[in-house]
């Protein structure tokens, strides 16, 4: 079989994450697209991490955890700026919410020159959050989407990861987001994105719209209410979320989008043209798939995606023998 690789660009960043005491705080590496590498290559995806890295401690840090979970460094930029923090603050339910230091940081400042590294062996490209949205580097992460979906075999994932304090204007904002959009096969946002982006608006016709902007499959995460998908060839579908006992909710979304694209890898569905062929049932076990990984995810701490071994044990109906179930 031909070399596959699935490339994730964007944002490696610093979590400073609460401890027990107000004045204590653990280094965590994060980032959604960070997150998002770490769930792949934990799924047993040849997985190649496009960031830009500090040489600095926090850096080392990234670099050291990511190397630890097998992704492939090699197109990733040595940075010259510091790397971004992020203060997580997490309420009696566990939701995180984030306070960014992010001002002249590594991860905006992607070249033209740097996202040329991008693997040929590409198969599915992942790219989103912050990076996707942050000049002066967001236009050349979205100009690698084009050319990666202008070729026709790869499949293009985004999420637009909203944080809405790094997003005064709301108007600006929808235009880089649908800017993303247009990029992209696979569109997933959550049901907090779509309030801030389209307050008032039904997600159903969100969806739609982003479906004429050219995306071939739109998901919404709703947490514990489920996930929702929108194609342009059927009626909109939803599944459940299980019941799981929350330990927060960092990197759940990640792991949402981890678990999916590994589901549509292991099942050969990847391809552009496949992957618009799917049926309302083959749409329903993926879904399936990537919800199974966000709630294991939830019932840890921090963003922590189960590894395949795991799930073949703690799910074995959704990943019987490591494998999502229907894959021969």
């Amino acid at each position: 079989m031909q070399d596959q690789t699935v490339t994730v660009i964007g944002e490696a960043l610093i979590d400073l994450v609460p401890g027990d005491s107000p004045l204590e705080f653990t280094a965590t590496p994060g980032g959604s697209p960070y997150n998002v590498a770490i769930g792949l290559a934990r799924l047993g995806q040849d997985t190649t991490l496009m960031a830009r890295l500090a040489d600095n401690a926090f850096g080392r840090i990234l670099r050291g955890r990511a190397v630890a979970e097998g992704i492939d460094l090699s197109a990733s930029a040595q940075a010259e700026e510091p790397t971004t923090l992020a203060v997580v603050s997490l309420d009696t339910e566990g939701q995180a919410a984030y306070d960014f230091y992010f001002d002249g940081t590594a991860d905006w400042q992607w070249t033209a020159e740097e996202t040329r590294h991008a693997p040929a062996s590409t198969t599915v490209l992942h790219f989103g959050s912050i990076a996707s949205w942050t000049s002066p580097g967001a236009a050349h992460v979205i100009e690698l989407a084009r050319r990666m979906r202008a070729r026709g075999d790869v499949l293009v994932s985004y999420d637009p990861n909203i944080r809405p304090s790094l997003l005064a204007d709301r108007e600006h904002a929808r235009r880089m987001v649908e800017r993303g959009i247009r990029n992209a096969h696979v569109a997933k946002a959550s049901a907090e994105d779509l309030g801030w982006l389209y307050p008032g608006q039904p997600w159903e016709e969100v969806a739609q719209h982003w479906l004429q902007l050219g995306a071939v499959l739109v998901l919404i995460t709703a947490g514990a209410n489920g996930a929702h998908a929108f194609t342009a060839t059927g009626p909109p579908l939803y599944r459940p979320a299980p019941e799981v006992k929350v330990a927060d909710t960092v990197g759940a979304g990640d792991s949402f989008t981890a678990g999916l694209l590994a589901s549509l890898i292991r099942r050969q569905w990847q391809a552009p043209e496949r992957l618009a062929q799917c049926t309302a049932e083959e749409l329903s076990a993926v879904l399936d798939d990537a919800i199974t990984v966000s709630a294991i995810t939830c019932e840890r701490t921090g963003a922590s995606p189960p590894t395949l071994a795991e799930l073949a044990e703690l799910a074995p109906t959704a990943w019987a023998d490591g494998r999502p179930a229907g894959q021969a």
